[in-house]
């Protein structure tokens, strides 16, 4: 008997069956069987499912002779299951990877709770992925299972059935099923989570539920909206059955009032001239099952009257008054902001005409972004060694906290950010400014960049439309005719720049000022920064830091982090760091505490210092690591892809910085073996250190400041060579040379690289 049964209704969804089939098929918890319910779809549905079921013996059809709706397809699944757990999928949407699972886990964790409640996530055809506002009523801190009257916020969860898993023996004895008609959902929903003895939560996505730009059943202008008021009689009924059940009348009386007000307000749904009758309908549901007592806000409390009193012109009349309201808002809005910024570009040329400070120095990082990178560190080095000049940094009011003590913060787009930009002498950033801004003769532009070039930039994005995105070249060049100095961490590095970034500034290979912490920094700072992210003592610290994907519309992992930690065992965790054009955690779908997101960490220096060993693709993050002469691999499963759309500028498997996997299992086996830190390794590291880290011995920001702002350019110190550098070693470094794993090694050692 298997553990779930998954049951997904299919009617006029070809185009997206293969993908929900796959998503449950290609879970890696495999203990399932898949009831797919043909209901008389008139397209090639049904044959779909035909080939499913021939291929995989968990796969079980079924046809209906006449079509039967949603509801009556769910119960014609509902006569064939056998497994413990019910899962419903509607046929457009999919699984997350590893849901079955993580519910398997949740459900044998909470004892075998009647139902188990998870979290979703819209997906739109833009490829935008949002997860439900109802996220913090699934947290599962707290007792678990409980009874509803223990959670009633559960009630405000979206009502369908696919966000749960149902013990089969319960809906069984309780004889739950499916009604027909539109709204079906509803009086399934709240008579399971009502009866239910024992009720779970799981905080994690398990359905991504799609948002089709046409064609879903709710999106469809229909009488057949009109079946929402046969669905809460059954509701009802069902309470009124009941006694016990009487206590939730008022919650239920005031979920039916806002489920008629989202009816009636979505202007897709009632066929043109029946909005009337419809809340002559709603009016008399409201008087028929009226129980105060459950609270509303003023708003709401206006609109269950409109609703309750059946005042369709009057309900009509707000609703056009608000749109009227919210255009002329919009429109004033629009005509504040322009006015705002003719007066900021008016005081900006005024400002233009008064005298340079050359006792001024702004700075900024990645548009706007926090106190960090090569600007941070050089904003510090000016405090030390030319403390002369007040430094300011630029910033959104969200990254100010980052921005240390005596450095003014400056929000962009306001008078003081105006004033820094017409008259502080040294300007600093690793992107430019803002286009308008006009270098004036005294100014100092330094442009620090943000790391060694691997994939292509600049005037090389001419050919690659993809990576390009509509990129104004013309304004490119304005922009670097304004550098006057442009920071290298290597010759690599300075004849790249000097190519796609022609002009007449000045470069100086005096290495990269945000790795000067790497050669600073003691074993007592890597012991703090591990403490402060969480990371358990005597085990290896992974930095995941994958880069930005130009192939893709939306950010997707590459790697099933879950399943990699499964494999390598408890000894190791993952810092997960998506690339900063990426809000929001690398991947939601995390459900282990050994993977930590950092994404939002406002230091990737101190990132690399705690961690063991990087793991990356085509990040410039790789550079800048391997000046801490610790263990990385690199993992390049999509390297056509990305060389197609992006492009490099070398072949990472000729020249790597250590061990390379071209697949998810090679990456496992790489530290399985132990090979991420072996010889072979080391030997590619240190290759790989003598042609990228020349330069970064500690003391860049330093040159900077004494070639920039002191003008001691000819005086300054021979670097370090890299034999006599010291970083400080890694927490990892005196544990013993096992591969700390916990699966079997391979009978060959899997490839490393390919040879030179």
């Amino acid at each position: 008997m298997p553990r779930f049964s998954v049951i997904v209704p299919a009617y006029k969804v070809q185009a997206y069956l293969h993908e929900c089939l796959d998503s449950v098929l290609s879970q890696s918890y495999p203990d399932l069987e898949l009831i797919v319910v043909d209901d008389c779809s008139p397209d090639a549905s049904g044959a779909i499912i035909d080939e499913y079921a021939a291929r995989d013996a968990r796969v079980r059809a079924v046809h209906l002779p006449r079509n039967e709706g949603l509801g009556g397809a769910r119960n014609a699944g509902l006569a064939q299951v056998r497994g413990d757990y019910l899962v419903f999928l509607d046929s457009d949407d999919t699984l997350t990877p590893d849901a079955l699972r993580a519910i398997a886990d949740r459900i044998k964790e909470t004892g075998e709770p009647d139902v188990l409640v998870y979290d979703h996530a819209r997906t739109y055809w833009t490829g935008e992925v949002v997860r439900d506002k109802s996220t913090p009523l699934l947290t599962e801190q707290g007792p678990a299972p409980f009874r509803l009257a223990d959670r009633p916020g559960l009630l405000r969860v979206l009502m369908v059935a696919w966000n749960k898993a149902y013990r089969r023996e319960f809906v069984e004895r309780a004889e739950f099923a499916f009604p027909s008609g539109y709204y079906e959902d509803t009086p399934w929903t709240y008579p399971v989570l009502m009866a239910a003895e024992t009720i779970a939560t799981l905080d994690r996505v398990c359905v991504h539920y799609r948002q089709r730009r046409r064609g879903s059943i709710l999106g469809t202008t229909s009488r057949k909206h009109f079946d929402i008021f046969e669905q809460y009689d059954r509701v009802f009924a069902y309470v009124d059955a009941r006694p016990e059940l009487a206590r939730w009348r008022p919650v239920l009386f005031r979920r039916m009032i806002d489920h008629f007000s989202t009816v009636f307000t979505k202007r897709d749904r009632l066929p043109r001239g029946t909005r009337a009758e419809f809340l002559r309908r709603a009016r008399a549901h409201c008087r028929r099952y009226r129980t105060p007592g459950a609270p509303v806000t003023l708003r709401t409390r206006l609109r269950h009257a409109l609703v309750q009193r059946g005042l369709h012109r009057t309900y009509r009349t707000l609703l056009l008054a608000r749109t009227a309201r919210g255009r002329t808002l919009k429109a004033a809005a629009g005509l504040t902001r322009a006015l705002k910024a003719a007066a900021l570009q008016l005081h900006y040329r005024i400002q233009l005409c008064l005298p340079v400070r050359a006792d001024r120095a702004v700075f900024s990082a990645y548009w706007g972004r926090g106190h960090g990178c090569n600007p941070g560190a050089l904003e510090a080095a000016f405090r030390t060694h030319a403390q002369h000049i007040r430094t300011a940094w630029i910033a959104g009011p969200e990254h100010h906290h980052t921005v240390p003590p005596g450095t003014r913060r400056l929000r962009p787009g306001t008078a003081a950010y105006w004033t820094a930009l017409a008259r502080s002498k040294y300007l600093v950033n690793n992107v430019n400014f803002d286009r308008r801004l006009r270098k004036r003769p005294g100014q100092v532009f330094v442009q620090t960049q943000h790391g060694t070039p691997l994939k292509h930039m600049g005037l090389d994005l001419q050919e690659r439309p993809a990576a390009a995105r509509g990129t104004d070249f013309a304004e490119l060049l304005r922009g670097v005719d304004k550098w006057d100095y442009v920071l290298s961490a290597n010759r690599h590095t300075t004849l790249t720049w000097e190519r796609v970034y022609p002009g007449r500034y000045t470069t100086l290979e005096y290495g990269y000022p945000r790795n000067d912490v790497f050669q600073r920094a003691t074993s007592a700072d890597v012991t703090r920064l591990r403490e402060q992210l969480g990371i358990p003592e005597g085990t290896v610290a992974i930095l995941y830091a994958p880069t930005h994907r130009d192939h893709h519309r939306t950010q997707r992992p590459v790697l099933d982090l879950d399943r990699v930690l499964r494999r390598l065992g408890p000894r190791f965790v993952i810092l997960a760091r998506a690339h900063y054009w990426h809000d929001g955690p690398l991947t939601e779908s995390t459900q282990s505490a050994r993977v930590i997101d950092v994404s939002a960490h406002p230091s990737v220096e101190s990132l690399c210092l705690a961690s063991d060993v990087l793991v990356t693709d085509y990040s410039s993050i790789m550079f800048d690591y391997a000046n801490l002469d610790r263990p990385i691999v690199v993992h390049i499963e999509d390297r056509e892809a990305y060389e197609a759309s992006r492009g490099s500028y070398f072949d990472l498997r000729t020249f790597p910085p250590g061990a390379v996997a071209r697949s998810e299992d090679e990456l496992i086996d790489i530290f399985a073996t132990g090979h991420w830190r072996g010889s072979r390794s080391a030997q590619l590291r240190a290759a790989f250190r003598e042609r990228f880290c020349p330069y970064d011995d500690g003391r860049a920001a330093k040159r900077v400041v004494r070639h920039v702002v002191l003008g001691e350019s000819e005086r300054l110190a021979a670097f370090t060579p890299l034999g006599e550098r010291h970083p400080v070693p890694s927490a990892a470094s005196t544990l013993a040379r096992s591969p700390l794993a916990t699966i079997p090694h391979p009978s060959s050692p899997p490839p490393i690289t390919e040879s030179h």
